[in-house]
C-alpha cells in the first residue's frame, strides 16, 4: 500500500511546519498486531459488503451543515512531492517515510475535506474515507496505524525540513468493527503542535477524523453516522 501525506492529515502541523504534501512507494510490511476492536479479539471481517463509489463516499463526508456555524470548507492544495527520510524507526521506513507524518491510505476509492474553526489559527478537523473490501481495509489499517504508533519518538527530514514527531496511542471508542487512536506531537523551530487521528472501520468503510483534540471528538460521532448511513 502506498501512504502519502495529505493536506487534510498533517493539518496545522502540516502548516506550521511547512510540509509539503507527497507520495511515494514502499516495501510490505510484516502484519503487526491489529488495533482496538471492540471485543477481546479482532472481530471477523467478512467481505459480504460491496465497496462504496467514489460518488457515494463524497456524499457521505461532513460538511459546513453537519458541523455548525463557524466552520468553513478548506480548498484542496495540488499534489506536490518531496524526499521524505524517517531517522530512528525501521517500521515505518519499511512502509514509505512519508507515513511518518500522518500519510492517508491509499486506497482505490477514497474522498476527504478538511474544515477550518473560527480563525483557523490551530483548530482544524478533516476526515477521510476509505472503501474496499473488509479484509483489505482491514489489512491496510493495521500495517499503517501500528508502525506509527510503534516508535513513540522519531525524526522525519522533509526535503530542508527536520520534525521531531512523537506518537501515544490512545483508546478509541467502541464504534463500528474495528477502532484505532493517536496523539501526534510535531515539534519544529521551538513550535508544537498536536493533532489527534481516530480511525474506524466499519464493514467496507474506513473513516478517519483527524485535526485539533477537541473537534475530533466533537464530531466523530456524526461523522461515522453519515459515513454508514444506508449502507
Amino acid at each position: 500500500m502506498r501512504v502519502r501525506v495529505s493536506a487534510a492529515l498533517g493539518l496545522t502541523a502540516v502548516t506550521l511546519l511547512a510540509l509539503p504534501a507527497c507520495s511515494t512507494g514502499h516495501n510490505e510490511a510484516k502484519k503487526p498486531a491489529s488495533p482496538s476492536s471492540a471485543s477481546s479479539g479482532k472481530p471477523a471481517s467478512t467481505d459480504n459488503d460491496a465497496p462504496l463509489s467514489l460518488a457515494a463516499l463524497e456524499a457521505r463526508l461532513l460538511d459546513e451543515t453537519d458541523l455548525g456555524d463557524g466552520y468553513t470548507r478548506k480548498p484542496e492544495r495540488p499534489s506536490q512531492h518531496d524526499d521524505v527520510t524517517v531517522l530512528d524507526c525501521p517500521a515505518l521506513n519499511e512502509l514509505g517515510g512519508d507515513a511518518a507524518t500522518g500519510g492517508s491510505l491509499d486506497f482505490p476509492r477514497q474522498a476527504e475535506a478538511t474544515f477550518t474553526y473560527g480563525d483557523g489559527s490551530d483548530s482544524e478537523v478533516s476526515e477521510e474515507l476509505y472503501s474496499d473490501t473488509a479484509s483489505k481495509l482491514s489489512d491496510g489499517m493495521d500495517r499503517i496505524f501500528e508502525a506509527m504508533t510503534g516508535c513513540p519518538e522519531y525524526q522525519v527530514l522533509a526535503g530542508s525540513n527536520a520534525i521531531d514527531i512523537t506518537t501515544q496511542k490512545t483508546s478509541p471508542p467502541r464504534l463500528g468493527d474495528e477502532q484505532w487512536s493517536q496523539l501526534m506531537t510535531f515539534s519544529a523551530g521551538g513550535r508544537d503542535s498536536v493533532v489527534k487521528q481516530t480511525a474506524i472501520r466499519d464493514g467496507s468503510v474506513l473513516m478517519i477524523v483527524s485535526g485539533s483534540p477537541a473537534l475530533v471528538d466533537r464530531h466523530l460521532d456524526k461523522a461515522l453516522a453519515k459515513a454508514t448511513a444506508a449502507r
